[in-house]
C-alpha cells in the first residue's frame, strides 16, 4: 500500500490542481465579460398575452430611444443612462398608458444576475453583469433581455441574429479569449462555456 501512496498523493494533487485552474479560469472570464457588458433587463407585469406584449412595446420604445446615441465605451452608457433615468421612466409611462394601462414603473441601475442568454449567432454566460432594471407593474412576468453595450439591443428583434458590422463592434470591446468563447461554437469553446455557466449558475 505504502509503494502507492505517493502515486494517489500525485493524483490528488493533480485533481486539485486541475479544479482550482478551472474556477480561476471561470471566475477571471467571468469578471472580464462582466466588467464588458451593460445590460437592459425589462419585467412584465405578469404572464398574460395582454402584459407580454406590453413589456415588448416597452421594450421597442426603449430600444428607439437608446438607438440614437453611440457608445464608446460601457461607462459611456452607465452615465447616460444614470443621467437620463428620468427619460427612460417617461418613455415607459407613456407607452404604458398609451396601451390602456396604469401599471407602475420601477427602474433600477446596479449589478444584477443574469441567466445565460442566447442571442441567435452569440451566447452570453450567466452571471453578474451591471445593468438597468425596468419592472413593469408587479414585474412578476417573463423577462427580456439584452445588452446596451455592446449594443446587442439592436440586432434584428425577430431573428436575433446579430451583424458583421455589430460582431465587429462586439470584437473591439472585448479579447479574444472573451470574443471566442461567446461567438465560437467548437467543442474546445463549447466546453470552457459550460463551465463558466456551470459555476455561475444560481
Amino acid at each position: 500500500m505504502k509503494k502507492f501512496l505517493p502515486f494517489l498523493l500525485l493524483i490528488m494533487l493533480f485533481v486539485v490542481f486541475f479544479f482550482f485552474t478551472i474556477d480561476n479560469y471561470a471566475s477571471t472570464v467571468s469578471t472580464d465579460l462582466s466588467n464588458s457588458f451593460f445590460r437592459l433587463h425589462i419585467l412584465a407585469n405578469s404572464d398574460s398575452d395582454e402584459d407580454q406584449e406590453l413589456k415588448l412595446k416597452v421594450r421597442n420604445k426603449i430600444i428607439e430611444y437608446m438607438n440614437k446615441h453611440n457608445f464608446k465605451s460601457k461607462q459611456d452608457a452607465i452615465n447616460y443612462v444614470q443621467n437620463n433615468t428620468n427619460e427612460f421612466y417617461k418613455i415607459a409611462e407613456n407607452t404604458i398608458k398609451e396601451n390602456g394601462y396604469n401599471y407602475s414603473v420601477k427602474i433600477n441601475i446596479g449589478n444584477f444576475y443574469f441567466p445565460t442568454k442566447y442571442y441567435g449567432n452569440i451566447s452570453l454566460p450567466a452571471g453578474y453583469y451591471d445593468g438597468i432594471k425596468i419592472e413593469i407593474g408587479e414585474a412578476k412576468g417573463q423577462n427580456w433581455w439584452c445588452s446596451l453595450f455592446p449594443p446587442l439591443c439592436f440586432v434584428d428583434i425577430s431573428s436575433g441574429i446579430v451583424d458583421e458590422e455589430d460582431l465587429e463592434d462586439l470584437e473591439n470591446n472585448l479579447n479574444d479569449e472573451e470574443y471566442k468563447l461567446i461567438t465560437d461554437s467548437n467543442n474546445k469553446i463549447k466546453f470552457k462555456f459550460k463551465i463558466i455557466e456551470l459555476l455561475n449558475k444560481q
